[in-house]
């Protein structure tokens, strides 16, 4: 029984094996199938080939046999950066909206985080802010000359509007609702020429720089103590001085020697001494710069002190009766 069952088993093998497939070696006929990518350049001498008579020939490079022909998909965190990047947005320059723009180009922002120079007009070193509303002073850039800020509804001049603004030489703040000034708002500002502050409700005067020339505060409510004691003694080169239409009731003196220009029309005025411009002590003295004075509209009566004005080019303009 065993060797019949061997015999069997030894039949089904043979058949098994007379029925399979022959395994043949593949032969690949083309001559140029072993060609690389870099041999393609040099198969073929198309140079002889007479024109027209050329024949299109194909070579087929070898497949790597490891390489793998699909890109692989991308790593998680390529992916997430990929969606980030998709979902910013970009500006033209590459820049993102949520970045900021006017980076210190358009001066430093407002208490409303607005760009000074978007909300004023800047101009080299001129800052121009007429007429916007403004209810305090913006800050300033640092570079600042000339400020303009008229016909608005500033109320405060505060102690630091102006710090540190150390080539600031024009401050004009005309028609706005100042009442108060920080006693320290003007005084540390070492090039400060003009300052204009007319038509304001300014009752009293904080002390000024000494390089002031041109000072107009006119339209305001100045009175008795609004101005202090020798106020302009130092100012050297104070050219003109304007106080028109305030209360006061006295001529703030001394008045610096180089002064061209005093107006004090429409205030209170009642009286001057004879030494309010001239020297008595020296009647030889005279005053050549201060040509323009003011006093109309004043209660007073300029006939009553000839000598105050014997050291004037010229008499002030006002009553003489």
């Amino acid at each position: 029984m065993k060797a019949l069952a061997r015999l069997i088993v030894g039949l089904v093998i043979l058949d098994a094996a007379v029925t399979a497939p022959t395994l043949e070696s593949i032969n690949y006929d083309s001559e140029t199938y072993d060609a690389t990518l870099e041999d393609l350049d040099h198969l073929y001498n198309y140079e002889n080939i007479p024109r027209g008579r050329a024949e299109t020939e194909i070579a087929t490079v070898v497949p790597s046999g490891n390489r793998e022909l699909l890109t692989p998909p991308p790593q998680p965190e390529e992916a997430e950066e990929a969606e980030e990047e998709e979902s910013t947005p970009r500006l033209i320059d590459g820049s993102s909206p949520q970045e900021p723009e006017f980076t210190g180009v358009l001066g430093p922002h407002t208490n409303e985080d607005f760009p000074t120079c978007l909300l004023c007009t800047c101009i080299s070193t001129t800052v121009y802010c007429d007429d916007h509303e403004l209810d305090a002073i913006p800050p300033l850039p640092k570079n600042t000359a000339y400020f303009y800020s008229r016909f608005n509804r500033i109320k405060k001049i505060n102690k630091n509007d102006f710090a540190s603004l150390n080539d600031l030489r024009r401050i004009d703040l005309t028609s706005n609702l100042i009442s108060e000034i920080d006693e320290d708002a003007f005084r540390k500002l070492p090039q400060l020429r003009e300052l204009i502050l007319r038509d304001n409700k300014i009752r009293q005067l904080p002390e000024l720089p000494t390089t002031l020339r041109f000072i107009d505060i006119s339209n305001n409510r100045l009175g008795r103590k609004g101005i202090k004691q020798e106020a302009f003694k130092d100012m050297y080169d104070l050219h003109h001085l304007y106080l028109t239409d305030n209360n006061l009731d006295h001529i703030p003196l001394p008045l610096p020697e180089n002064l061209r220009a005093l107006h004090l029309q429409n205030n209170n005025i009642l009286e001057m001494h004879e030494d309010t411009f001239c020297n008595v002590k020296n009647l030889t003295y005279i005053r050549k710069a201060l040509e323009d004075i003011r006093l109309d509209g004043n209660p007073i009566n300029l006939s009553k002190t000839p000598q105050a004005y014997m050291c004037l080019p010229r008499l002030p303009i006002g009553s003489l009766v």
